[in-house]
């Protein structure tokens, strides 16, 4: 709470001194009610959580337009909510603690002395800087010498940016008249070369009460003094203290061979040295292009290495190689960014949409700190937005039902980040109701997307059927779904990202989808397997084991080829027929590469296989009436294209 209150604080500060009235007015109001909430009158509940939502969305509006040059944003009834409330929540206060005979006095002696403090304030404007001062506050900054009324300002303690602070109220002061001189000079304070307290000579023909009100405006001013002030003694620099001074040449400390920054770190080898630099994620992207075309060149040489036969260049290869493996691990690295970035927008998205369907809702995240290639997370937002306006709207009950079924009022909504294997699963799962099965297998019968005798559905048939456009249980359309482009959308994203989606759901205890995504798109390890003449790719992360074909482990079940490996039956897919290459097999035993997603696992069956290699992903649009079991394609090391199986079309 004091970090938000400090926040406004500083927003009203810096809009009254910008003439941002709009701004300034509903941040001022808003600062109150923060205040009656730090202080503990104002209790926190549901009704003020609401207007501190809606304010903080009207101040992000007002500043946009403000900064734009336009005063289009209607702050006026958002101020009056605010004022009431504040009003509300002091005249409790008020009624308690101040009505009871002891604060009388005490307050008669607080209004006696401020009234003191301002004639005081007032009467030692005249006063010369040798006359004895009256208010025992110490200040640290000199007192220049120089015509006007002198005036001592200490900001608050921690300031951000104190020095564009200082600088602010120096202008205020300018408005009501005219500032003779300044210490520390604007060169130190631009520099943050002061303590938090400043001082300066105004003439003007304001008494000290309008002095001191202006400059309270300008925001981050704890103190101000009117008058002449104790001064201090110089404080020693806490950093050049901490420093042991160098030693010189004749054994002595030279406390002036070692210059400082203004931060204090050693001119030669800062002890605060920068650690970070920002970069534009345009270089990155640009980076990432160029590792990518190094990489398939890294393979075009050592394809020529090993026909030449050479051992000097095959260790020079080989070193090359090793290079840009690292330059890559690199490159990738510095564009991971923790999932957080995207994950924080949520709360506030899921508190809305159970708000406006009246519903109760718990939001959990979990594993925040998962890191996502830059352009993955940027991709993934809108597919979780569509599955969590989904729980809330379809999957979650209300209050009412969720009692009358033994669960709490409130339901649980969790957004779980967890790296598998060389991917990252985003979850999406709710204790709701869960799908109704039959309910979408008596929509996809009357659509006709079903045998008419068919009389269940498993997950991945029901994703299938809910994934497709336009289809929705929903009988209303509301403003969070119904319209049967949610799941559609999420899926048809995620695929494009060469993810997958996973469904699972349990009628009456809710459903989990989840969403795997590789953690880059654009270099993936992957097996290269040849089937003829051609060359396909299938990304290792989905490749659990590789076996020759023995004709003894293959059964046929339900009329389908089936692999037993392990007592465990693999359904085969013969990747001969599914791509219509002609002609047989070019030998006698046959390959299987075993692949798995989440639970699932098949076997799929090629001619041979060439090894393992880093392929750079290449995206392209499918032709039409084409095969939708490719990903993307690639260029090898011989320059010839090899194109990319999307494993989760093919289970």
């Amino acid at each position: 709470m004091g970090a938000i209150f400090r926040a406004v604080h500083t927003v009203k500060g810096m809009s009254a001194t910008m003439g941002f009235t709009a701004v300034a007015s509903l941040s001022h109001e808003l600062e109150t009610l923060l205040d009656g909430v730090r202080r503990g009158v104002r209790a926190i509940d549901e009704r003020l959580m609401d207007l501190l939502f809606r304010s903080a969305d009207v101040l992000e509006s007002a500043i946009e337009s403000a900064v734009a040059g336009r005063d289009d944003v209607d702050v006026a009834p958002l101020v009056a909510l605010l004022r009431a409330e504040s009003s509300e929540a002091s005249e409790p206060a008020a009624a308690s603690g101040k009505s009871s005979k002891s604060s009388k006095p005490a307050k008669a002696a607080k209004t006696a002395k401020r009234t003191r403090s301002t004639k005081q304030a007032a009467a030692s404007a005249d006063r010369t800087p040798t006359e004895p001062a009256r208010d025992s506050a110490t200040w640290t900054a000199q007192m220049p010498d120089a015509p006007g009324m002198p005036v001592r300002v200490r900001l608050v303690e921690g300031t951000p940016l104190k020095g564009v602070r200082a600088f602010l109220v120096v202008q205020a002061a300018k408005a009501i008249g005219d500032v003779t001189a300044c210490s520390p000079s604007p060169e130190e304070m631009q520099a943050d070369a002061f303590d938090h307290d400043f001082a300066l000579r105004l003439r003007t023909d304001r008494d000290a009460d309008d002095v001191e009100a202006v400059l309270r405006r300008a925001g981050d001013v704890m103190e101000v003094a009117v008058g002449e002030t104790p001064v201090a003694a110089p404080k020693s620099d806490p950093v050049n203290a901490a420093l042991p001074a160098p030693i010189s040449a004749d054994g002595g400390n030279d406390a002036t061979s070692t210059p400082l920054n203004a931060n204090g770190a050693s001119a030669t080898g800062g002890v605060r040295a920068q650690r970070s630099v920002r970069i534009d994620l345009r270089r990155l992207d640009s980076l990432m292009n160029l590792i990518g075309e190094l990489v398939i060149t890294r393979g075009r040489l050592a394809q020529l290495s090993a026909t030449i036969n050479d051992a000097a260049l095959t260790e020079a290869v080989a070193q090359t190689s090793r290079l840009v493996a690292d330059l890559q691990d690199e490159i990738m690295t510095s564009r991971m960014v923790p999932v957080w970035q995207v994950f924080d927008r949520f709360p506030r998205l899921v508190r809305d949409a159970a708000r406006s369907v009246g519903k109760q809702v718990e939001f959990v995240i979990e594993g925040k700190e998962v890191e996502l290639d830059r352009s993955m997370l940027d991709e993934v937002g809108d597919p979780i937005v569509h599955l969590l306006r989904n729980a809330v709207d379809h999957g979650i009950e209300t209050p009412d039902t969720r009692r009358a079924q033994g669960k709490p009022p409130e339901g649980r909504l969790t957004l779980s980040a967890t790296r598998d294997r060389s991917a990252v699963a985003i979850r999406v799962s709710d204790d709701g109701r869960g799908i109704d099965r039959a309910r979408v297998l008596s929509r996809a019968r009357s659509a006709a997307l079903v045998d008419s005798d068919k009389t269940d559905l498993t997950d991945e048939e029901l994703l299938r059927l809910i994934a497709r456009p336009g289809f929705s249980t929903a009988e209303t359309v509301t403003d969070l779904s119904g319209r049967g482009v949610g799941i559609d959308a999420v899926y048809n994203r995620v695929r494009s990202l060469g993810g997958a989606v996973d469904i699972r759901t349990v009628q009456g205890e809710g459903t989990t989808v989840t969403l795997r995504l590789p953690l880059t798109l654009a270099i993936v390890r992957s097996l290269l397997a040849r089937i003829g003449d051609e060359t396909y790719a299938v990304p290792l992360t989905h490749v659990r084991e590789t076996v020759e074909l023995e004709p003894s482990v293959v059964r046929s079940v339900q009329g389908r080829e089936v692999l037993m490996l392990r007592e465990e039956v693999l359904p085969v897919v013969r990747m001969r027929e599914l791509v219509r290459h002609p002609g047989t097999a070019l030998q006698e035993l046959e390959q299987v590469i075993v692949v798995e997603m989440a639970e699932r696992r098949a076997a799929l069956v090629v001619d041979a296989l060439i090894g393992q290699q880093e392929i750079v992903v290449k995206q392209f649009d499918g032709v039409r009436d084409g095969l939708g079991v490719f990903g993307g394609a690639t260029i090898l090391g011989d320059g010839a294209p090899a194109l990319i199986f999307d494993v989760s079309s093919l289970l």
